[in-house]
């Protein structure tokens, strides 16, 4: 048996849903499929409730097959074949089928009627049942009425049906009722013309075609119309039942066709997803982030270096301003003060005095350090604490030395003797010499009285000069120990602040390069992943494209087909 060519075109309709995963279509094709393999045509009586359709089978087939009535309407089809006697099968009940055979030419030359249920409302479950008994026709019977011309409804199922199958023809009904029925008969078919629907269109009267055939009157069933839509039916679907299917088939594989086409073409145009454009937005973002880190690290490093070299000259100023007003005081107190006396007060001032200018400096260089290391910080790296508290309390330095005392020279009363002897002969002898002049002897009351006066002034004298070294002596030794706490304290505060420094910058250096690292990696990361998605955008753009191609090479078949 010789397969017809329709079926190599469902089949391959078939594989291609299958390789899209569509299994609902792949179903709904091999249901078409084995229809279409069946003998006769189902030709499906399909339209609105009320417009005569039951009425119009019953007239075709010249029996009451189908129940009519004002109050009924067609819940489940009928479906009306060919038999050497009537055999009705009535379903039991509810909307399932029923078949009825009838010993009838028409039908036993292959014809298979079908009354549908009449349309309803969109979405309605009635206007669902019809739908799917018109998914397996190889040919649909609308019909109208001639009380009205096509209404939108009508046009809209008109449309809909050609495009699930080709064979489609109009019966306008009940123009037996209607004198103006010629006029809506033309104005329907200029409707038909306009929405691209090719249909004939053949007004009958199912009464005249009851009586015709009641009384056998050839005349009266030429005149109910019946005669041509029974030759159209022949003519469209009779003479070539293979064609029917055939245009049957593509129209099937066509709208299958389509719901494969339709999102491949969307995706194929579309190119690249919104997501793509979102992930490029944050690589580009991470790329900026790294770049604006590795400005803000030179910038934060220029910064603190500059603070750091201010605040180290700002110390060396505070520490020089701090030990010279040590020193003046030291200058005005022994002025008038004897070191050999005051010397173990003066060291315990001394001492006092060094460590709270030890103490002050240090707690103003901690004091600036931190609002240093705060601004940088604040600048570089906003959230992140890089100031611990240890290096801080690194700062500054201490002061623990002693004083030292100078040899400072005593006035012995030995020495004052001496020196008191030696200025009383001195007096003595000039005195002396001067009143031997006036006849006096060398040695005399005048004498004797100035020798004592000259050798009480020159222990006078003596006893100044020896406190002025003493005193020279004394600041000599705190200049000197000044100058010593100034530069090694001073040496440890500037070693302690460049510790701290570097503790810092380093500290700084490393946080600053795992936020470099992060929005590298990150930036490297989304890379990675856009490059990846576009591998997988151009791969799948390619699949598509030749799924595509191969689809609409399909349907071009399809279309030659139809």
């Amino acid at each position: 048996m010789t397969v017809p060519p329709w079926v190599d075109l469902l089949d391959d309709t078939i594989r291609a849903c299958a390789t899209h995963e569509r299994h609902d279509l792949v179903d709904r094709l091999l249901d078409r499929r084995a229809g279409l393999l069946e003998p006769g045509r189902r030709v499906v009586v399909a339209g609105y409730p009320g417009k005569g359709k039951s009425h119009l089978v019953n007239a075709l087939v010249g029996a009451e097959v189908c129940p009519v009535g004002d109050d009924l309407t067609t819940l489940a089809p009928t479906f009306i074949r060919h038999s050497d006697r009537p055999t009705p099968l009535l379903a039991p009940s509810g909307h399932s089928p029923r078949d009825v055979g009838l010993p009838r030419a028409l039908l036993g030359a292959g014809l298979v009627l079908v009354d549908s249920p009449g349309f309803g409302a969109p979405g309605c479950p009635r206007t669902a049942r019809a739908l799917a008994v018109l998914a397996d026709a190889d040919a649909v019977l609308v019909v109208t009425d001639a009380t009205s011309e096509l209404s939108a409804l009508e046009l809209e199922l008109l449309t809909h049906v050609s495009r699930l199958c080709p064979t489609v023809l109009v019966a306008l009904t009940k123009i037996d009722l209607v004198p103006g029925w010629r006029r809506v008969a033309e104005v329907d078919r200029g409707r038909l013309a306009e929405a691209g629907v090719a249909a004939p269109l053949v007004p009958v009267s199912s009464v005249l075609r009851a009586a015709a055939v009641r009384t056998e009157d050839a005349e009266l069933n030429k005149e109910s119309g019946f005669a041509e839509l029974i030759g159209c039916l022949r003519r469209d679907v009779l003479a070539d039942p293979a064609r029917v299917a055939a245009r049957a088939a593509a129209a099937t594989s066509g709208m299958a066709l389509e719901q494969l086409i339709t999102p491949l073409r969307a995706e194929f145009d579309a190119g690249i997803a919104p997501t793509d454009t979102r992930a490029l937005a944050e690589w580009q973002s991470a790329g900026r982030r790294v770049e604006r880190l590795q400005r803000e690290s030179a910038r934060w490093q220029t910064q603190l270096a500059d603070d750091v070299g201010d605040l180290l000259a700002d110390l060396d100023f505070d520490l020089r301003e701090r030990t010279r007003r040590i020193l003046r005081e030291v200058d005005d107190y022994f002025d008038a003060a004897d070191p050999g006396t005051v010397w173990e007060e003066f060291g315990d001032w001394m001492h006092d005095s060094l460590t709270a200018v030890a103490e002050v400096n240090s707690g103003w260089l901690v004091e600036r350090f931190e609002w240093i290391a705060t601004r940088v910080t604040r600048k570089a790296l906003p959230g992140n604490d890089v100031v611990p508290g240890e290096l801080l309390r690194a700062l500054g330095g201490s002061w623990h030395d002693d004083l030292r005392k100078p040899n400072i020279e005593r006035f012995s009363p030995a020495q004052k003797v001496f020196v008191g002897l030696r200025g009383s002969y001195s007096g003595l002898l000039m005195s002396g010499l001067a009143t031997t002049l006036a006849g006096l002897p060398l040695i005399n009351p005048i004498s004797l009285g100035a020798g004592a006066a000259f050798g009480a002034r020159s222990v006078f004298e003596e006893r100044g000069a020896r406190l002025k070294r003493r005193q020279a002596v004394a600041k000599t030794a705190a200049q000197r120990h000044v100058d010593d706490f100034f530069l090694r304290y001073g040496k440890e505060a500037k070693d302690a602040t460049r510790t701290v420094h570097r503790a810092l910058r380093d500290r700084c250096t490393e946080v600053a390069h795992s936020l470099r690292e992060a929005a590298a990696e990150s930036a490297r990361v989304i890379k990675t992943e856009l490059e990846a998605e576009s591998a997988r955008n151009t791969a799948r753009l390619t699949q598509v494209r030749r799924d595509l191609e191969r689809l609409l090479a399909l349907r071009t078949r399809i279309e030659a087909a139809r």
